[in-house]
């Protein structure tokens, strides 16, 4: 155990978190994604997990110690519902609230055409699937910077 780590964030994310670079893409994935096939194509090239976690606490952990990425316009994107791309389901709400207290303010999240998050989940750092059953529960985090007096 590490003080003041959230216990959820397990030594392999721990450690692709750490070494993820500003720019950087984390995508947090429900169980219905094809997580596996995707991360074989991510830099880190394997599956990593937290398990028996919905997605808004597995969004809670991650981002206990992943700053945002303060430089583009939309660091955290969600993945669109097919055929209704405004709705937000409340998977897709709760995360958006993680990243409201996360962040310590309202900072909303962008969304992104299914089959385009997929070509973008193939491009990311690394892939972290949760227990999150409910569907569209996959989401991308772009990793900011910590300023020097941070």
């Amino acid at each position: 155990m590490l003080k003041s780590i959230d216990p959820m964030l397990n030594p392999d994310v721990l450690h692709a978190l750490c070494a993820m670079g500003h720019g950087d893409d984390l995508v947090l994935c429900d169980m219905n994604f094809p997580a596996d096939a995707v991360a074989r194509h991510s830099v880190i090239g394997k599956l990593l997990r937290i398990d028996n976690v919905t997605a808004a606490r597995a969004a809670r952990a991650i981002l206990s110690v992943l700053p945002l990425d303060s430089f583009v316009d939309q660091p955290a994107l969600r993945m669109e519902v097919v055929g209704n791309p405004a709705e937000v389901p409340a998977v897709q709400a709760e995360v958006q609230a993680e990243i409201d207290a996360a962040e310590g303010r309202a900072w909303p999240m962008g969304s992104i055409e299914r089959f385009a998050f997929y070509d973008l989940a193939r491009k990311a750092y690394c892939v972290v699937q949760t227990g999150e059953r409910r569907f569209y529960g996959c989401f991308v985090f772009k990793k900011g910077v910590i300023g020097p007096s941070s």
